[in-house]
């Protein structure tokens, strides 16, 4: 049931929060692990390798049924779909939280990750059919800023936690934020769905999982087994296979689980690769630039979380602003001023030396989040713009998994780099080589990006087309 006391002006807007309250607890889980990680190993005893697969268990399903979870959501109902997200989100949290080893602990994470890709797609979706084009851009500015604000303070309220109480509430924290956010979508989320949906294509969600299960998972693996041996070769072959296969099959399908006619709109295959890009370049680069403040400038991992609040706090604010303005003005220039803010500000860090202060570091900070702010939500509001609202699950699924192996990509290059420059120098003097060297091809790839987006994006505003009608749950 929906509430019915709110008028559809402020029922939108309770709508979004409830959306952006369960977005917040899965990208919150990006983040909040890795500082715990010593813990958990001497806790439950777990090996090197055990300790990455809990974080790589969680990526790998998230990134693989990305897709699944859009199309469920377009074809069953986005508020249903959403629930059951946030639904098995929960139980696998209280399951990690009570992981007595480090293989239960990697199930967990697995079927975590299964839940949040239910979950994220059906998000932009149900903002989709909920605001008009025009006032789109705002609302992903907030759901942006939500997301931006999570990954942020992630590894500070894992350090939090770990350090005052234990590891396992990392996870526990999640149940009374779940419960709350299912009761709140409920209460305030009205359902939609793709009407003209006919039949469940069985075949596409499944080559498509495979390729990017198989994708993601060569890209995380390989500079732990090479990227020349057996097992990443393979991986890459079963992605390609799996996803040329997917093509294929969407082709000949009446009723396709990803119809590619969306792709001839250069709004959205511009949106879709300003994404990838951007991901690309900034998600190794936080990880390394967190390595950099922590085993050169000698923070802790509370006060390298912290040393981002800046960054994220003017995505906050900004965010949301660069969603309006990308309703009244179009995305095409934001994105593309964003990109070159992202480049300078990756050109500024690579010159930083062992000695940097905080204040040092601050000013790429802020340029960094100037140019998430006008690169992240602009990009999401072109994409949703450009697809029909009917297919918004999909549509938002295809820019997901974009973002997601655009991440896994930056975090397996960026490491091969510094890996690579690092190789027959000392300590620190070799990370800092191959940090550099990093930074400045991540600067290359956000160049670039902001070529993408000024090459394909069609500089147009949102439209007054007032939001479809939605099917409303009894």
């Amino acid at each position: 049931m929906s509430l019915p006391i709110f008028s559809e002006e402020r029922r939108k807007w309770w709508t979004l929060g409830a959306v952006s309250f369960g977005l917040f607890m899965i990208m919150l889980d990006n983040t909040v692990v890795n500082v715990a990680l010593p813990s958990v190993q001497e806790d439950l005893g777990a090996s090197l390798s055990e300790l990455q697969w809990i974080v790589t268990g969680y990526a790998l399903s998230f990134a693989a049924l990305m897709l699944v979870g859009g199309k469920l959501a377009d074809a069953y109902g986005r508020r249903l779909i959403f629930i059951i997200g946030i639904a098995v989100f929960t139980a696998a949290s209280l399951w990690c939280g009570l992981a007595d080893s480090g293989s239960m602990l990697i199930s967990a994470r697995i079927v975590q990750g299964a839940g949040a890709a239910l979950m994220n797609p059906a998000t932009l979706s149900i903002i989709a059919a909920t605001f008009a084009p025009k006032e789109r851009g705002m609302a992903i500015g907030i759901w942006a800023g939500t997301a931006a604000l999570a990954l942020a303070i992630g590894p500070l309220v894992g350090g939090l936690l770990t350090e005052h109480l234990s590891w396992h509430w990392i996870f526990f924290v999640n149940i009374p934020v779940g419960i709350v956010a299912i009761a709140a979508s409920l209460l305030l989320i009205q359902e939609s769905k793709d009407e003209t949906h006919v039949s469940l294509d069985l075949p596409g969600l499944a080559t498509s999982a495979l390729g990017l299960f198989a994708l993601t998972y060569g890209l995380i693996e390989a500079n732990t087994y090479g990227w020349t041996s057996a097992r990443i070769v393979g991986s890459f072959v079963v992605s390609v296979v799996s996803l040329a296969s997917f093509v294929q099959i969407e082709r000949r399908r009446r009723s396709p689980m990803l119809d590619l006619t969306l792709f001839r709109s250069s709004t959205y295959v511009g949106a879709n690769v300003a994404m990838l890009l951007v991901a690309l370049a900034m998600f190794g680069v936080f990880f390394f630039v967190s390595l950099y403040m922590q085993n050169v400038l000698g923070y802790s991992a509370v006060q390298a979380g912290a040393a981002f609040l800046p960054m994220t706090v003017l995505i906050i604010i900004v965010a949301p602003l660069a969603g309006k303005a990308s309703d009244r003005y179009g995305s095409r220039w934001l994105m593309t001023i964003g990109m070159v803010l992202l480049g300078v500000q990756l050109l500024y860090l690579s010159q930083l030396g062992t000695d940097a202060t905080f204040w040092n570091l601050l000013p790429g900070f802020l340029f960094g989040g100037l140019g998430m702010s006008l690169t992240m939500t602009p990009t999401a509001a072109a994409a949703t713009r450009a697809v029909p609202v009917q297919k918004a699950g999909v549509g938002a699924g295809v820019l997901n998994a974009m973002r997601q192996v655009g991440g896994s990509v930056g975090v397996a290059l960026m490491g091969a780099i510094v890996a690579a420059e690092a190789s027959g120098r000392p300590g620190i003097e070799g990370f800092m080589a191959g940090y550099e060297r990093a930074l400045l091809v991540a600067a290359f790839i956000a160049f670039a990006g902001s070529i993408v987006a000024f090459a394909l994006v069609r500089q147009e505003a949102a439209t007054e087309e007032p939001a479809p009608p939605m099917e409303v749950a009894a």
